[in-house]
């Protein structure tokens, strides 16, 4: 098995993530007031998904995720489309994102001649994205391991066979679901980061310590990295250091702008908290982070902000 995260790492020293790619899309005009959510413009906007991943490109991402964190045979179904469809809607976002890393590399003339090629990640978003109420912030689904396994098996089918470089499992909420995603990353030998989602600095949301979750990962040699991401910005030190008590896997945090998903309205509460994304990088990176980068409400001008920070300078991006 290929490490593309250590390989990069060892190359470069550390990886830039990219944001919140629906954060984004609404930015360009992607109306995901839906239970598809972001994957939704994969049905009537992949140009501007393009866009928006070259956008991150731009800001200094190393790494892109695609848009199929809420993308589902299930979800899918509901909007009246058959396998065979979902399938090449997952397929058609690994290869948007290729293309427009593609897209990039060739104008590459603009950036460093020493930067690596930026890496698509192929992201899994939880069972909770699926449900859309909000679960995935609390993973009290109820279901076990094998059930977990076997809702995510027909998508990790399809997104492995798409060419993308790994998997990213993200805003992983419950101890269950990481054995499910363990298992799935060793039945296929397909490079995984896991990302969990915790309700504090020490714990997932359904409660589990974050060492024993990460002890989890850090037992499955297909298991590449461990992260969290969508947790407030304050608890990423805390974080940093539980994941690293029980790994010496890399460890990437991307956190969101520290506002609070509220399910039954639909909407971000609480306002964002002003972050100083260059300041926090480095400090992130002194606590143990191999990468950065940014989830929901975090846009390219942050991305570019931690690539100016810890790795070199950047031209804004607005």
């Amino acid at each position: 098995m290929t490490d593309p995260v250590r390989d990069f790492i060892e190359r470069k020293g550390f990886i830039v993530l990219d944001g919140g790619l629906a954060t984004e899309l609404e930015a360009l005009g992607c109306d995901l007031n839906d239970p598809l959510w972001s994957a939704r413009a994969l049905i009537d906007a992949p140009d501007v998904i393009r866009t928006a991943h070259r956008r991150f490109l731009e800001a200094g991402a190393d790494c892109i995720a695609t848009v199929t964190y809420q993308a589902t045979f299930e979800g899918f179904a509901a909007r009246g489309l058959d396998a065979a469809d979902t399938a090449r809607l997952l397929g058609r976002a690994v290869r948007v994102a290729v293309s427009a890393r593609d897209e990039f590399l060739a104008d590459r003339a603009m950036e460093p001649p020493d930067r690596p090629r930026p890496l698509v990640a192929a992201s899994v978003g939880p069972y909770g994205a699926f449900l859309a109420d909000g679960s995935e912030y609390r993973g009290d689904y109820g279901l076990a391991a094998a059930e977990l396994y076997d809702f995510h098996a027909p998508r990790w089918e399809a997104l492995a066979e798409a060419g993308a470089d790994l998997m990213a499992c993200e805003t992983t909420p419950s101890v269950e679901e990481t054995r499910a995603y363990c298992r799935l990353t060793a039945v296929s030998h397909f490079p995984t980061w896991i990302s969990f989602q915790c309700r504090d600095g020490a714990h997932l949301a359904d409660g589990t310590p974050l060492e024993t979750a990460a002890a989890l990962c850090d037992g499955e040699p297909h298991v590449v990295a461990v992260g969290v991401n969508c947790t407030d910005p304050a608890l990423t030190v805390s974080l940093i250091g539980a994941a690293r008590r029980a790994t010496g896997k890399p460890i990437l945090v991307y956190p969101n702008s520290g506002e609070v998903w509220d399910a039954e309205a639909k909407r971000w509460t609480g306002g964002a908290i002003p972050v100083d994304w260059a300041r926090r990088a480095v400090e992130w990176r002194a606590a143990g982070a191999d990468g950065i980068g940014g989830c929901c409400r975090v846009g390219p001008s942050a991305i570019a902000a931690i690539r100016g920070g810890i790795v070199s300078p950047q031209r804004s991006v607005t």
